[in-house]
């Protein structure tokens, strides 16, 4: 639901810009710090930390600043109301069981592709991957998979304001490629990105299909390229993660047509 510039609330989105920049870079920054992290001025930044303080989201120590657990209550609540993330726990434990590989589920979020769900095995990304990560959509299997489906009107939005930056060498940036990328994806039902997000690693997703046949999520499996070729991967584990993403799917009540 879209609302007029009055209905905008200018306070809750500086609060949560307060928060956001809390990071591993600034894991205990001073006002200045998030002051120059946010572009708000430090009296707004102050009474920003001191309402969040009030409401025990974030505590100081002397000039610092810190989270405090009451943070993670957020994530639990979205959690708690989406039964999806529970559905696809056992077909994800398997999943990652059969391959030996890291299996995550994850949604798509503006630009960006979130983790809702994962199953690690080893690591293999050198960044941390966890619950709530956010990754590039363009430059991933699941990010292809949940573009492919999400309509023209989408991605053609998507091609024109996404930050299409390559993340290595291999990163596919070129908007018609990407169009053409996303029809094969369409038409062959599950996408394999190799070293486009990071050097090295590998990985293959499918969709995961609500009641009316939507696309509300990407399972996918990820490993290293010194483990598996693209082909071993389409052979060996595209089967297996087909089944897993059709297994989640009929749980969320999908009945494919005959």
């Amino acid at each position: 639901m879209e609302g007029n510039e009055r209905d905008y609330v200018q306070s809750l989105e500086r609060g949560f810009a307060v928060l956001l920049a809390f990071d591993q870079e600034l894991t205990n920054p001073t006002l200045a710090e998030l002051a120059a992290a946010t572009g708000l001025s430090r009296p707004a930044v102050r009474r920003l930390l001191l309402t969040l303080q009030r409401l025990g989201y974030v505590t100081n120590e002397g000039t610092r600043w810190s989270l405090t657990p009451r943070v993670l209550s957020i994530g639990q609540h979205y959690t708690a109301t989406k039964a999806m993330i529970e559905l696809a726990h056992p077909y994800l434990l398997r999943l990652a069981e059969r391959t030996a590989e890291s299996a995550s589920m994850a949604e798509l979020d503006g630009h960006d592709v979130v983790y809702v769900a994962r199953v690690p095995v080893r690591r293999i990304m050198s960044i941390n991957v966890a619950v709530g990560t956010r990754v590039p959509a363009h430059a991933t299997s699941m990010g292809r998979v949940l573009l492919a489906y999400a309509g023209p009107e989408r991605i053609s939005r998507f091609l024109e304001e996404a930050d299409l930056r390559p993340r290595t060498a291999a990163t596919v940036t070129d908007p018609a490629k990407l169009r053409a990328l996303l029809a094969q994806v369409r038409e062959q039902g599950w996408c394999i990105v190799d070293g486009e997000l990071e050097e090295g690693l590998i990985s293959a997703s499918a969709p995961v299909r609500d009641r009316t046949g939507a696309v509300v999520a990407a399972l996918a499996t990820s490993t290293s390229a010194g483990r598996l070729v693209p082909d071993k991967l389409r052979t060996e584990t595209v089967p297996l993660l087909l089944e897993a993403a059709a297994g989640v799917s009929a749980e969320l009540g999908y009945r494919p047509a005959v």
